[in-house]
């Protein structure tokens, strides 16, 4: 039973001049088994390379340099991630790290976009994964900020974009000293780079009048909660390589 797990995301990046799909396999096959084996509870990471070879939808204009993994850890007690984080330096140039609040908006096989999952933990899932950073604009206090994220942005997003699978972190408060105070952290699954690249897919609609409606629509809602310059997406592979199993308290 896993009980009061506290769920841990890093931003990280590869050190320079490694390959990414050298990166990869050395994330997922050596430093995952490495995490495991510290007693993470739960593991998961998503990770830039030659198949999620896609441009982002959302590159952003933040000067910042996209990182090229996101790892998440699920641990008892995020105070006792010193180990962790040791392990994550040695297989990384630098992270960021973000002790976050998940929320599962949609799992694979919730909607007509995807059937359920039926891989084995440490495989790579189908399609392509972005990762969002999304910032809280100065001018809105948290509460309407998140009420947006929570109760429009993401149902409008939902009724007309082929997600396979959307994971909302809220960042409670960053664990690196250096790390930008980002308000969400957003992982959302999709089923083919194209659908991330084609308008028609990426807006679920038929002919160029749905596309500029469905823009149109997603517009007016990004912009009631974010500025569209701090967004910064990066698309990457999904690797579920420990699921966490929670049962009701």
């Amino acid at each position: 039973m896993l009980a009061d797990v506290e769920k841990l995301v890093y931003l990280t990046w590869a050190p320079a001049g490694e390959k990414r799909d050298s990166h990869r396999d050395k994330l997922i096959d050596d430093c995952a088994d490495e995490l495991i084996h510290a007693g993470a509870r739960g593991l998961s990471m998503n990770v830039k390379d030659s198949d999620a070879a896609v441009t982002s939808p959302s590159p952003g204009m933040t000067g910042r340099e996209p990182f090229t993994a996101q790892v998440s850890i699920w641990l008892d007690n995020h105070d006792e991630r010193a180990a962790y984080e040791t392990i994550l330096a040695r297989y990384t140039q630098r992270y960021l790290g973000y002790l976050v609040t998940e929320s599962l908006y949609t799992e694979y096989g919730e909607n007509r976009h995807a059937k359920r999952r039926d891989w084995l933990d440490g495989l790579r899932s189908p399609g392509v994964m972005t990762v969002t950073l999304l910032e809280k604009p100065d001018y809105l206090i948290y509460e309407s900020w998140i009420a947006h994220w929570y109760g429009t942005q993401s149902p409008v997003s939902e009724a007309m974009q082929p997600r396979t699978r959307y994971v909302r972190n809220a960042v409670v408060h960053a664990v690196s000293g250096d790390a930008p105070a980002y308000g969400g952290i957003v992982e959302e699954a999709w089923p083919s780079a194209r659908h991330i690249s084609d308008p028609y897919l990426f807006y679920d609609a038929p002919d160029l009048d749905g596309v500029a409606h469905n823009m149109r629509c997603m517009l007016q809602s990004v912009t009631g909660f974010l500025e569209l310059s701090r967004i910064q997406n990066v698309t990457l592979s999904e690797y579920l390589l420990k699921t966490p199993q929670f049962e009701a308290g």
